[in-house]
């Protein structure tokens, strides 16, 4: 593990800056969270930008180049799952060749491609990371896929299209990230042809979540730091944004609640169960890297400050996982929405 993961970071060998940029994006994160809307919107996407500079590495490496869960059913593969989820949303959207789609906060690229490959759709990937949308492409060229993908650098509160661009948009655990829904919501509406729909996965809070409750307070925090959000919305919320950016509500629900056997979506943080392939993106995994790191930077192989920012990652799955198994918080709030003509 320990050569693989120092050829992970690779590229960023040469450089002192990982230390510095971990303390820049607590303060920046922290100064963005304390003020007011006007400071969270001038300071995303700076912090956005610094924390995917920080951590895409390590998302690919412990997680895969699709950087979202799903749900899971018995005898399911992990993989397969986020193929599935993949699938679900361009099936809502009735992708399929000829339409023109944007993926918002696309990351790597890994279910651009696997929508491309499997809808025929043409698609736009939207990124305010340069590191992760140079890694898109190549990842994009090496599928053979680069007829079907561009990618737009741009952040998704300030789409650089002309209104009435695309056929559909969607979005995969991306819109997290915005200083405010209604904000990135009415972006979506303006870049949509009339008659157009958007599909979302969104991070929500939900009505098992106690505002009052200490324990359910740190779980929230831990999740915010370690995945760079300014705040986690609940449910009602997020509904009450897509009615009033002008969508058509169609239909929103928490994909967590599945009909029949399932596995639980934070169950790849946990590791119950787990394959070989699957066991960095567990407790254990996470902990053998954390470890693996803490020699490779004694050795200068990997830059100073590696092990900070897999600690902040490390804090925020075991936020997200005990979040899980209380039913606090979801991943996947699905919403879908229609422009009217």
């Amino acid at each position: 593990m320990a050569v693989k993961l120092s050829d992970v970071l690779k590229e960023k060998q040469q450089t002192d800056g990982v230390a510095p940029a971990v303390n820049e994006y607590e303060r920046g994160f922290y100064h963005a969270k304390d003020g007011d809307l006007e400071t969270k919107q001038n300071d995303f996407r700076k912090l956005a930008d610094l924390y995917y500079d920080l951590v895409t590495d390590f998302y690919e490496f412990g997680w895969g180049r699709s950087f979202h869960f799903a749900p899971r059913v018995p005898g399911e593969t992990f993989k397969a799952s986020l193929a599935r989820h993949e699938h679900f949303l361009a099936l809502k959207l009735g992708l399929k060749p000829g339409m023109l789609a944007a993926d918002i906060g696309c990351g790597i690229g890994g279910p651009l491609i696997e929508i491309a490959r499997f809808s025929g759709a043409n698609i736009v990937g939207v990124n305010t990371n340069a590191y992760q949308i140079k890694r898109a492409q190549t990842l994009t060229q090496e599928a053979g896929l680069s007829d079907l993908a561009e990618f737009l650098h741009c952040d998704f509160m300030n789409i650089e299209t002309p209104d009435n661009t695309f056929d559909a948009v969607y979005d995969i655990e991306a819109t997290c990230h915005a200083p405010n829904k209604l904000g990135v919501y009415s972006e979506v509406f303006r870049v949509l042809k009339p008659g157009g729909c958007f599909g979302a996965y969104e991070y929500c809070l939900t009505d098992r979540f106690d505002p009052n409750d200490a324990y359910h307070l740190k779980l929230k925090a831990d999740i915010e730091l370690g995945g760079s959000l300014l705040d986690i919305d609940d449910c009602p919320t997020v509904d009450q944004a897509l009615h009033d950016a002008g969508f058509e509500v169609l239909e929103t629900r928490d994909l967590i609640n599945q009909p029949g056997p399932s596995i639980p979506w934070y169950e790849p943080l946990v590791g119950s169960g787990m394959s070989v392939a699957s066991f960095r993106s567990t407790r254990i995994g996470r902990e053998l890297t954390t470890n693996i790191l803490r020699v490779l930077e004694t050795l200068r192989v990997v830059p100073q400050g590696s092990v900070n920012v897999t600690q902040k990652l490390n804090l925020c799955a075991a936020a997200m996982a005990e979040a899980g198994r209380l039913g606090i918080f979801t991943p996947m709030y699905f919403l879908h929405g229609r422009k009217p003509e």
